[in-house]
């Protein structure tokens, strides 16, 4: 993490409601390499959570996994208390879940899944062979009135795009993946004010992006090079600019590939553990025996015969999640 931090943060618990801002911020939260390792045998870069800042609105996850030459085999695995947002650069993905959904995704496309009280699911590159691939897989944390409700799934073959006017150069243009971005609303469900948009940026281009002010962001850099914010980023890095905002600059002298997450900043306890979304460790604790006794809660992907186990809990009592910075 590089903090380049200008502009003040309040510190303190805060609660809903009470005014309380973050500040404008600048730090750099580079991405870690995982391994997932078993039968899915790749790496993915992962950029949030962040040790110091568990999420960013109410986005709590952000793996890229690509580009690469791979065959992906991510067998049945379950979910709670989020949704899971798949957002393709290259190659194509089959999702298959509990709820008996089968989609192909390809770029410009979106997978939207709502975990609710539990679902699985599995995600397969297509073909046997390894293909071309690259995407972006981000979790969105559900608030206390949707993450016990029944699941579901959308698929959007088709998301509202926006010109954003250049102050030099020829415009940019955004795509909006779910939330609301510059008056412009995708049709995805979402369940807390919330913005995901990707944004072209032509080589030579120079625009100011704009942001609500009451919502906190950030940036990350998917391709080419810019500079956001004063600061040039490097490729996939994710730079995190606070709130209090109405606009941030961008530019661009190549071209780049923007990808802008952020939202009301998330309130609520948050405990993650494996695939899980909870408020407390009993809760966490208790998805995974359901999973491992293979309770209906969590269904059956058909034309599966293998599943993710569920990894051992920590010995220690898992505690919420609390931001630092």
């Amino acid at each position: 993490m590089s903090d380049l931090a200008d502009g003040a943060r309040v510190d303190g618990p805060g609660t809903p409601g009470d005014g309380r801002t973050i500040g404008q911020r600048r730090i750099i939260l580079e991405p870690r390499e995982v391994p997932l390792g078993g039968v899915r045998g790749m790496n993915v870069l992962r950029a949030l959570p962040h040790r110091n800042l568990p999420t960013i609105g109410a986005w709590c996850f952000l793996d890229r996994f690509g580009p690469a030459q791979t065959r992906m085999r991510v067998e049945p695995h379950p979910h709670i208390g989020l949704q899971t947002v798949t957002w393709p650069l290259v190659g194509e993905i089959r999702h298959r879940d509990s709820l008996g959904s089968d989609a192909d995704l390809r770029r410009g496309q979106l997978n939207l899944m709502t975990a609710g009280n539990g679902i699985s699911h599995s995600e397969y590159s297509i073909g046997d062979a390894p293909i071309p691939l690259d995407a972006l897989q981000l979790w969105v944390v559900l608030p206390e009135t949707a993450r016990h409700g029944d699941g579901g799934f959308e698929r959007h073959t088709s998301l509202p795009t926006l010109d954003l006017p250049a102050i030099a150069g020829t415009d940019a243009t955004a795509t909006v993946v779910l939330g609301e971005f510059a008056g412009t609303r995708s049709p995805a469900t979402v369940h807390t004010p919330i913005v995901g948009a990707e944004i072209r940026v032509p080589a030579g281009t120079r625009l100011t992006l704009p942001l609500r002010a009451d919502w906190e962001h950030a940036v990350m850099l998917v391709d080419g090079a810019v500079s956001v914010a004063s600061h040039s980023m490097a490729l996939n890095d994710l730079l995190y600019l606070g709130d209090s905002r109405d606009g941030v600059e961008v530019s661009s002298a190549e071209g780049a590939l923007l990808f802008l997450i952020g939202g009301e900043p998330f309130e609520e306890d948050l405990v993650m553990w494996w695939n899980f979304a909870a408020r407390t460790h009993d809760e966490i604790a208790s998805a995974r025996e359901d999973w491992e006794a293979a309770s209906a809660r969590f269904g059956v992907v058909p034309g599966h015969d293998e599943r993710i186990p569920a990894p051992p809990l920590p010995p220690v009592r898992l505690l919420p999640r609390t931001r630092t910075i």
